[in-house]
C-alpha cells in the first residue's frame, strides 16, 4: 500500500460553485469577511423593547413594525416594535418578548412581567467574527459546511479538483450488455463495476469502449485515454499469457511500471504504472479479482489525489465459520457481516460474481497464516468503505 501511496500526487485545487462542493476537500482555510450573523435580529415572533423602559411601566404602546428583509427605523423610547422572526433588532432595542406572553390590544401592548434583557435576540457576529477561521483547509465539505459557506456569502470555494478516472476494458470476447451474443463472447461487466466505485468514492468517471487482444487497438485506446485521465484503470491483459498484451502496450505507451502482481487473493496480477500525465492501475480481468484489487488500491489512489485521509479502516469481527488458507498470500474472503459475525460466503472462486454481490464485507486472512476456525477474531473490510 505505502508503494501505491508514495506515487500517488495530490491534485491541484480548483474552485468551484459552492452548491456542487459536497464531498469535496477544502483547499484552504476559509476566513469570515463579516461577522455572522451580520445583525442583531429576533428569534421569535413577538415585540422588540428595551429591558428597562419596562421598570417604569408595563405597558407600551406598539410604533412600527420590523420584519425579515426590511431595515427598520430605531424604537422610540418607552415604546414596543412588532416584529418577526428573522427581522433586524431596531436601534436602541435589547430584547424580544414572545407574542404569546403579552396581551395586546388597541395599538397597546401589556406585559406580564420584565423580560431578561436580550431575550429571544441573536447578535451579531454571535457565531462567529470577522476575520476569523470559520472552516480549516482538508475539510471533507458536508451539506451543513456548505450551508455554512453561502451564509459567509460566498458563492465559490477552493477544493482539491475531482480525480478524473477512465475505465478500459480488455479482451476479444467481450461484448456490451444486452447486445447481440456472438459465439464464446461475454457481456462486459467488470467496467460497469469499476467505473461505479470510482464515482461512489468521489470521481468523476469515463468508462470507455473495449478494447480488443491486439496490439494496434490497445496503442490506439491507451493514445486516446492517457492524456485524458488523472487515473486509466485497464481490466485484463496484465497476467503473462500470450493474448495478456495490455503491459507491453503500456510501455510502448511511455508508462512507467512502478509493480506488477501482489501478493494476495483474488487479484496477483495488479500493475501500478505513471505517466506524464497521472496513474495507470492495470486490474486482472476476474470480475471479483478486478473488484477486491481496485477496492483495495484504487481507493487509496483516489482518496490521496482528492486530499483525503488515505487510510484503509477495518473493522474487527468474528468468524462465523472456518476459513481454509494457505500461508504465502493474503486472502479476502467475501463475507456477510451481520451483529459483528462475518460468515464467510461458500463459493469464493474469482470468477463468482453472484457472491459478490451477497457479500457485504471481506475478511482479510493474512499470509502467515493458515487455516482459521470459527469464532477467530479476524479484521474486516466494510464495501462501503472501499466503494463497492
Amino acid at each position: 500500500m505505502g508503494r501505491v501511496l508514495d506515487a500517488t500526487p495530490v491534485l491541484p485545487p480548483r474552485e468551484e460553485a459552492v452548491e456542487d462542493a459536497l464531498g469535496r476537500v477544502l483547499a484552504a482555510d476559509v476566513h469570515t469577511r463579516a461577522p455572522l450573523p451580520p445583525f442583531d435580529h429576533a428569534t421569535m415572533d413577538g415585540y422588540a423593547v428595551r429591558a428597562t423602559d419596562l421598570a417604569g411601566s408595563l405597558l407600551l404602546p406598539v410604533v412600527g413594525e420590523s420584519k425579515a428583509g426590511i431595515s427598520p427605523p430605531p424604537l422610540a423610547t418607552r415604546s414596543a416594535m412588532r416584529i418577526f422572526t428573522g427581522a433586524p433588532l431596531p436601534g436602541g432595542a435589547d430584547t424580544v418578548v414572545m407574542q404569546e406572553d403579552v396581551v395586546a390590544e388597541g395599538g397597546v401592548v401589556r406585559f406580564p412581567r420584565i423580560p431578561d434583557r436580550g431575550a429571544n435576540v441573536r447578535r451579531r457576529g454571535e457565531d462567529i467574527g470577522a476575520g476569523e477561521v470559520a472552516l480549516a483547509r482538508g475539510i471533507v465539505l458536508g451539506p451543513a459546511h456548505l450551508s455554512l459557506l453561502a451564509s459567509l456569502d460566498l458563492a465559490r470555494v477552493g477544493v482539491v479538483a475531482s480525480p478524473r478516472v477512465l475505465v478500459l476494458p480488455t479482451g476479444d470476447e467481450l461484448r456490451r450488455a444486452g447486445t447481440p451474443e456472438r459465439p464464446g463472447s461475454i457481456p462486459e461487466s467488470n467496467g460497469v463495476a469499476i467505473a461505479s466505485m470510482a464515482r461512489r468514492l468521489g470521481a468523476t468517471t469515463e468508462l470507455v469502449p473495449t478494447a480488443g487482444d491486439d496490439a494496434a487497438g490497445l496503442d490506439r485506446a491507451l493514445s486516446d485515454a492517457l492524456p485524458r485521465a488523472d487515473v486509466l484503470v485497464t481490466i485484463g491483459g496484465v497476467s503473462v499469457g500470450d493474448h495478456d498484451l495490455v503491459r507491453p502496450a503500456l510501455e510502448r505507451a511511455g508508462v512507467e511500471l512502478a509493480f506488477y502482481k501482489v501478493r494476495m487473493k483474488p487479484g496477483k496480477p495488479l500493475t501500478l504504472g505513471r505517466h506524464a500525465g497521472g496513474l495507470v492501475l492495470g486490474l486482472p480481468g476476474n470480475p471479483v479479482s478486478a473488484m477486491v484489487t481496485f477496492g483495495l488500491f484504487g481507493s487509496l489512489i483516489l482518496r490521496k489525489m482528492a486530499g483525503r485521509d488515505a487510510r484503509h479502516t477495518t473493522a474487527r469481527a468474528r468468524l462465523g465459520a472456518p476459513v481454509r488458507h494457505k500461508a504465502g498470500r493474503r486472502e479476502l474472503v467475501r463475507a456477510v457481516l451481520d451483529g459483528g459475525v462475518a460468515s464467510p460466503l461458500a463459493n469464493q472462486a474469482s470468477g463468482a460474481v453472484l457472491a459478490m454481490a451477497r457479500a457485504n464485507a471481506l475478511v482479510s486472512v493474512p499470509e502467515d497464516v493458515g487455516d482459521l476456525a470459527a469464532g477467530t477474531d479476524v479484521d474486516v473490510y466494510r464495501f462501503e468503505a472501499i466503494g463497492l
